[in-house]
């Protein structure tokens, strides 16, 4: 083959495996969750890209064979061309003919493996990681068109690469996993936060994350900590209890100091004036509905939403009592962060 041409060839053999890396690459980086809008919107080529993100081991093994095909050419065409150039230069040095051959042929060699390193792997990589988006819209088409017209080659190949897959005890997959644990979603908002494409200023992302795992023991308030009032309270007692706290709603105890039930300060509204230092009616002390401690904060929350209730009890097990007191302000507080309260006076909890 002429030296020219097969410089020629060189750069074309370059520019193909360039193109198999960087829609390797593309195809790895991309997610169908940032394609399937582009495909809503109509945009071109974004029909190919998502046939592409689905049919991942395909689209690999295409690009694979491309590049190897490509990798190869330029080993058996490029070298030897470029050597064939370069040895005159070489023996203008004064070298012997054989010696200066040698020499061309390790020049040639070193020249065609940095192009091809730099121009054919490097440069198409590092494009598609950084705009792997744009990109895939680019090389889908055609890449799922090679991919359709070498079918056979590319099933066999990937039959007997799924042979060793399941061989190694794991399942071949056609398309990159597109979910995420918690923590997985946790990382991706603080780095998304700390590069600045997310706004978190009230924390309800990283709030929403951490509540959909924290557990009801870590958010009930324990007796200790509660502001309750006692079985035999009088309005006159409730109203009392409201004006030193500000809160609306209290865990009501029996003489051993077991909770069973609460109060709003609406049920005593209607009180007469007359029996306002009596005792009130049984009546009015309202159910505490019951969640248990291992029960996840998000479940709790349905369960309050069910029954129309701002707190709940905790109760290990069934049939122990009330060991805690869950309140839906402390739940909200978990995901956006302190909710503050201007008729609350202090730290005990009641329920505002």
């Amino acid at each position: 083959m002429n030296s020219w041409l097969g410089l020629v060839v060189m750069v074309v053999l370059l520019a193909v495996n360039g193109f198999f890396v960087g829609a390797e690459f593309a195809v790895t980086a991309s997610r169908r969750a940032e394609i399937e809008p582009l495909v809503k919107a109509g945009k071109r080529g974004a029909s190919a890209a998502l046939f592409a993100v689905e049919h991942v081991s395909e689209m690999l093994a295409t690009c694979q064979l491309g590049i190897t095909l490509a990798s190869t050419g330029l080993g058996v065409v490029a070298e030897p061309a470029l050597a064939q150039l370069l040895t005159p230069v070489v023996e203008l040095t004064g070298a012997p003919a054989v010696t200066a051959h040698a020499a061309a042929v390790l020049i040639a060699l070193l020249i065609v493996l940095y192009l091809h390193v730099v121009g054919g792997e490097v440069i198409p990589k590092n494009l598609s990681i950084s705009a792997h988006t744009t990109l895939i819209l680019f090389y889908g088409p055609t890449l799922v068109a090679l991919s359709k017209s070498v079918a056979p080659i590319v099933r066999a190949m990937n039959k007997v690469a799924n042979f060793f897959v399941r061989l190694a005890g794991k399942e071949p997959r056609d398309e990159v996993v597109n979910t995420f644990t918690v923590e997985e979603m946790t990382s991706i908002v603080k780095k998304s936060q700390a590069e600045g494409t997310v706004e978190d200023d009230l924390g309800l992302l990283s709030g929403t994350l951490e509540f959909s795992t924290e557990q009801v023991s870590g958010v009930m308030v324990g007796l200790k900590h509660l502001v309750t009032l006692p079985r035999d309270v009088s309005v006159s007692g409730v109203e009392k209890a409201v004006a030193r706290t500000g809160f609306s709603r209290f865990p009501v105890v029996d003489k051993a100091g077991r909770i069973c039930g609460y109060l709003h300060i609406k049920d005593v509204i209607a009180v007469d004036e007359a029996r306002r230092d009596e005792p009130l009616e049984s009546w009015r002390i309202r159910e505490l509905t019951e969640v248990s401690p291992d029960m996840e904060v998000e479940d709790a929350l349905r369960v309050m939403q069910k029954q129309g209730t701002h707190l709940a009890g905790v109760v290990p097990r069934a049939g122990m009592e009330v060991s805690g007191v869950i309140f839906l302000e402390d739940i909200l507080e978990r995901l956006v962060g302190e909710v503050h309260d201007s008729l609350q006076r202090d730290s005990e909890h009641g329920a505002s």
